[in-house]
């Protein structure tokens, strides 16, 4: 299929019969698994998933990707949901399996990439795994270590909920369009008892989203609405810190202080 990639809808699709051998052997489906893919494009990803799976399902937006989709791919082999990835409901989904869990793949428009991760964290209970294609300088932030400049808000909230381990870097050339950037690909796996629990989820985020709203700033500005110099003592973090220096341990330990 001839398809000119939309600007709107952050196309670029991959090309690279190296680069998507490698990406599905990380994958590595199995027959019966209930896997998802977001954004299948013209089929990259999505004809050798399903030489190995008995059934996929994908959410697309371009309604002329799935026009074309209706008619190359055998109707028993795969479900197409026309939606915004952002709006589709993965733990619905999840309950047409056994085990009420589902894996979940894709080459992530870049453009929504992050607002797409917390849409998942939110339906994580239901997830075994993600596998996913997105800009390289996202996945960097993704698995970054605390006091890098990599690190931030991201790596906080998804290294909370998730091991992440960073796969394959993948160039622009693999891709038709070329985009500008690098790109990689990233494996996410839910950690089945969370490392370090906050008592209260709600306000462990608010702490990251305060503490990183000023990058430059030192801890002691940037969340002195939620603590004093006496709360920083009793957790023993220093105050003249950044947000950049603590890890999760120390965010969850400032939520549930405060808790």
């Amino acid at each position: 299929m001839k398809h000119i990639a939309k600007k709107r809808f952050g196309q670029n699709f991959l090309t690279d019969q190296g680069v998507i051998y490698s990406l599905v052997e990380a994958i590595s489906p199995k027959t019966d698994d209930l896997m998802v893919e977001i954004g299948p494009g013209l089929g990259a990803l999505t004809q050798p998933l399903l030489k190995q799976l008995n059934h996929l399902h994908v959410v697309e937006i371009d309604r002329d990707i799935i026009s074309w989709m209706e008619s190359f791919y055998p109707k028993d082999k795969i479900t197409i949901h026309n939606l915004d990835a952002l709006k589709f409901n993965f733990s619905e989904l999840a309950k047409l399996s056994p085990a009420n869990k589902i894996r979940v793949t894709g080459n992530l428009p870049y453009n929504i990439s992050t607002p797409i991760l917390f849409h998942l964290l939110s339906n994580i209970d239901n997830i075994i795994d993600m596998h996913f294609m997105l800009q390289k300088e996202v996945v960097e932030r993704m698995v970054a270590a605390p006091s890098t400049s990599e690190y931030g808000r991201l790596s906080v909230m998804l290294q909370y909920k998730l091991k992440l381990e960073y796969l394959i870097t993948v160039p622009p050339e693999a891709f038709d369009p070329a985009p500008k950037v690098e790109s990689a690909f990233v494996r996410c796996i839910p950690y089945a008892a969370l490392p370090h629990p906050a008592k209260d989820e709600d306000l462990f985020a608010k702490v990251v989203t305060a503490a990183f709203g000023q990058r430059r700033k030192t801890l002691r500005n940037t969340l002195k609405g939620y603590l004093d110099d006496a709360g920083f003592t009793q957790l023993n973090i220093d105050s003249q810190l950044r947000a950049e220096n603590l890890s999760v341990a120390q965010f969850v330990s400032i939520a549930n202080f405060l808790a």
